[in-house]
């Protein structure tokens, strides 16, 4: 048999397949890359477990396991984890613990001639581990932030680069107002912090004398909260401030959130996607409302609303870019420009992408 295994580092570096047997309740609470949920106790069974084994403890609480787990549920968790063996040979097994859950299924695989090893410690030890290696990374990694105005295209010079960690990407959101995708889908905030991670992780061990490149981010990404000591990382970092005219921003925004957001809506929602896109977009606006002030407002708001009917007709956005304008000129530069002059950070580069992107090859080279 395998052996098992609490080397984490490991397990997170090479990108081992982890078979989650948790409930799904837990793994939508948090869980790893690589992770696959496939439990041993669906939502409710593990609620009734739980009263019985405060209630009874934990003896009466595996006799109660043992009645509920029947053949035919048996049979049904045994075909999914042997499937999920074959595909992922190198693959180990994880409970919250390490414990009982993940020991049964290991036993019941081995039942069938199927060994597969377990983590030792479980979610609970992989968790504490990804914390203190997240904390460690934005202590000791050199950090190098992205800036620029809003609609210079950040997220996009970013992933050119070669050692990069898109913050954005990993949140499934692109940080401002009207950031979020059609499904509006973001991973937990857990989740997110595991990616990230894991991706400084690999970061350090495959190049620890480089630094990374960041983008210049705010607090929140969407509803993803970043801790702390991350956060203050990125204020301490220095900037690489990204360069572009206005006309190319109001056309690099239509197409990012405009001419690309419309058909994912369109795919989504079918028949409801007019709906579902004017809402999208106007809502987002009204979000901003007391910022913009009350003027300012209800004119982006018409501009934008007739549009929308441009773009319904016709699968065009140019209709959209006054209004656009009108929000980087007097609301988004403003504000960037403030929270510069507030944050008053070291600025180690300006200029264009094809000069940032030369740059930033000798930057990391050193």
């Amino acid at each position: 048999m395998p052996d098992d295994s609490s080397d984490y580092r490991d397990l997170f570096l090479r990108d081992v397949a982890l078979l989650d047997v948790r409930a799904p309740v837990e793994f939508c609470r948090g869980a790893f890359p690589q992770a696959v949920n496939l439990p041993l106790l669906d939502d409710q069974q593990r609620e009734q477990i739980g009263t019985r084994y405060k209630n009874a403890g934990q003896e009466e609480a595996i006799r109660l396991g043992l009645e509920l787990a029947t053949p035919a549920i048996r049979a049904q968790r045994l075909q999914q984890w042997l499937a999920f063996r074959e595909q992922n040979p190198d693959g180990f097994i994880y409970c919250f613990r390490g414990g009982l859950r993940s020991r049964t299924t290991q036993q019941w695989m081995r039942e069938q001639g199927a060994d597969y090893p377990l983590i030792v410690g479980g979610y609970k030890a992989m968790r504490r581990f990804l914390i203190d290696e997240l904390e460690q990374s934005a202590a000791q990694v050199a950090l190098v932030c992205i800036g620029g105005l809003t609609g210079v295209g950040k997220t996009r010079v970013l992933r050119k680069l070669k050692h990069h960690v898109d913050f954005e990407g990993l949140a499934n959101h692109r940080g401002s107002a009207f950031g979020r995708d059609a499904l509006d889908a973001q991973p937990a905030v857990i989740d997110w912090e595991n990616a990230v991670s894991v991706a400084f992780l690999k970061h350090r061990e495959r190049y620890p004398q480089r630094p990374v490149f960041v983008e210049d981010e705010g607090r929140r990404i969407g509803r993803v909260g970043m801790p702390d000591y991350l956060f203050n990382a990125l204020l301490r970092a220095p900037r690489a401030i990204l360069q572009l005219d206005i006309e190319a921003r109001i056309e690099l925004i239509s197409e990012d959130y405009i001419l690309q957001g419309w058909p994912a809506y369109q795919q989504a929602y079918g028949d409801a996607a007019e709906k579902e896109f004017g809402d999208f977009v106007l809502d987002n606006l009204a979000r901003i409302q007391k910022r913009l002030g009350g003027e300012r407002y209800c004119k982006i708001r018409r501009c934008f609303a007739s549009a929308l009917q441009d773009l319904f007709r016709s699968g065009t956005a140019e209709s959209f870019h006054d209004g656009i304008r009108t929000l980087l000129e007097e609301y988004y530069d403003p504000m960037y420009r403030y929270q510069i002059e507030s944050k008053q950070p070291e600025i180690i580069f300006e200029g264009p992408e094809a000069e940032l992107l030369e740059w930033a090859g000798n930057y990391s080279a050193g």
